[in-house]
């Protein structure tokens, strides 16, 4: 393409002014005479218009004013006009603006010591709060499935253990004021299925992917399904209410106050035994103990709690709580104290006469063992034996009330006393040992939890302290 072309289509090409300001020296010869590149107009060529400053061109030497230069290092030309990073030196002509902040070295993202403990006790909590909330929820649904799946579902149950369940009788349940939370649960499940989140074909449920309040709002619109096997429906909405606000904390990571937890650690409670109050036969069974306890004790060898002395187990673990829907108890010790006196004779009485069986191992009052342990613990002589005498005295009265008296068995032994135990259910137990020149109640105490599967090869110490009680019961003399 010719010059003369690009001039037609784009114009006249202006002449590229040089700086009026800065006079190029390179090019002056020895004789004074400049060359070509010098600022000196030429005659021959035509007179060029005055041009104003470009608004576009905003150089310094273009006619416009010199500019104020960004704030930066300061360099060789500046001459202490510019505005410094710090904010120490002049505002710029605008007026004050925000100044870029001084680069410095990356800061440390590491946590302290205090933050990783507040961190570490809110994941404690929220653990444990999870797991009841787990079981509330798993408990439910089972309820939900049991009691509506028959009245609204198809009329063969053994489909649904296969895994073809499509759900239609929760869409019934739900009824249509309700159809659309139902439609989102079935949306989630039908994702689930396409990304491979669903690993269990049990998993494959509707009743899976409803919350909390959809299967709280299942069992009150079908009041009259539940009634038969449930009691107070209010009593159970406000539990129900209570765990919702916990579920609410634990799924978005929020604090969890030990107030809040206790709440929400009742509001379940209330709720397990409410669904279980005529549908199971372990009716109110005891939750005092955390079920992440039962998790983790295999790590540990079945022990899941220490406490310096028996008083701090008291306040964490009341022995009514221990002991308060028991199957069977073995008790060895000295004394007994802790079912003996900090647990109410009415209570004792009222559990073995629904059906506990107890088994109650004395030291020997009268024996030289006592003796002994009265010198250690430096008593006057006499105070245990009479003490243990007095216990025995108040076991064999409350036998003495049961129709049945064989449910409580008393005998002694003859043996210097190591610890002292409390073995429940063949699951937890309580364990001191006697120390000298210290009372069983200063005595350390453990909570140990019996491993899940008792055929596993590594046995837990909740099997060795039930063998030791065993021995000394089977070698122990009965009383009167």
């Amino acid at each position: 393409m010719r010059l003369g072309t690009l001039m037609t289509d784009l114009g006249p090409i202006p002449p590229t002014p040089e700086p009026d300001d800065l006079p190029d020296s390179s090019r002056v010869g020895p004789d004074g005479a400049t060359g070509p590149g010098e600022d000196v107009p030429d005659p021959t060529a035509p007179e060029e218009p005055v041009r104003g400053p470009d608004p576009a061109n905003t150089r310094a030497g273009y006619g416009n004013p010199p500019r104020v230069p960004l704030p930066g290092p300061r360099s060789a030309v500046d001459d202490g006009t510019l505005p410094r990073l710090d904010g120490g030196g002049p505002p710029p002509p605008g007026g004050p603006g925000p100044l870029m902040p001084d680069p410095s070295e990356p800061g440390d993202l590491s946590w302290a010591e205090h933050d990783w403990e507040d961190a570490l006790l809110r994941a404690r909590r929220a653990g444990r709060a999870y797991v009841y909330l787990n079981l509330v929820e798993q408990r439910l649904r089972a309820v939900v499935r049991q009691v509506l799946q028959p009245v609204y579902g198809t009329a063969d149950p053994h489909s649904v253990h296969l895994g073809h369940d499509d759900g239609a009788w929760v869409v019934a349940a739900a009824g249509p004021t309700q159809s659309e939370w139902v439609e989102r649960a079935e949306a989630v499940r039908e994702m689930s299925r396409r990304r491979g989140y669903i690993v269990d074909p049990a998993d494959d449920d509707l009743v899976a992917f409803l919350t909390l309040p959809q299967l709280r709002e299942l069992v009150v619109r079908n009041w009259w399904c539940f009634a038969p096997y449930l009691t107070d429906r209010r009593a159970l909405e406000r539990a129900l209410e209570e765990v919702e606000i916990g579920r609410h904390i634990v799924a978005r990571n929020r604090v969890l106050s030990p107030d809040v937890l206790r709440q929400v650690e009742r509001a379940c409670t209330r709720v397990l035994a409410e669904l279980d109050g005529r549908l199971g036969r372990h009716a109110g069974e005891r939750l005092a103990l955390d079920a992440v306890e039962e998790l983790f004790a295999g790590r540990y060898a079945d022990l899941v709690a220490v406490f310096p002395d028996r008083s701090a187990l008291q306040r964490k673990l009341p022995v009514a709580d221990l002991v308060g829907e028991a199957h069977t108890i073995d008790a060895m010790g000295v004394s007994l104290n802790l079912l003996c006196q900090n647990y109410s004779g009415r209570e004792l009485h009222r559990l073995t006469a629904a059906g506990c069986r107890v088994r109650m191992l004395f030291l020997n009052p009268a024996g030289d063992a006592m003796r002994t342990r009265e010198k250690e613990e430096g008593v006057k002589r006499g105070i245990l034996s009479r003490l243990t005498t007095l216990n025995i005295l108040h076991a064999r009265k409350i036998r003495a009330k049961l129709a049945e008296p064989n449910r409580i068995e008393i005998r002694v032994y003859e043996e210097t006393p190591r610890f002292n135990a409390y073995l429940v259910d063949g699951d937890v137990a309580v364990v001191q040992p006697y120390l000298r020149r210290s009372r069983g109640v200063e005595s350390p105490s453990f909570v140990l939890r019996a491993e899940a599967d008792p055929a596993a090869p590594q046995r837990g110490l909740f099997a060795l302290f039930q063998e030791e009680f065993d021995q000394l019961w089977a070698a122990g003399k009965r009383t009167a």
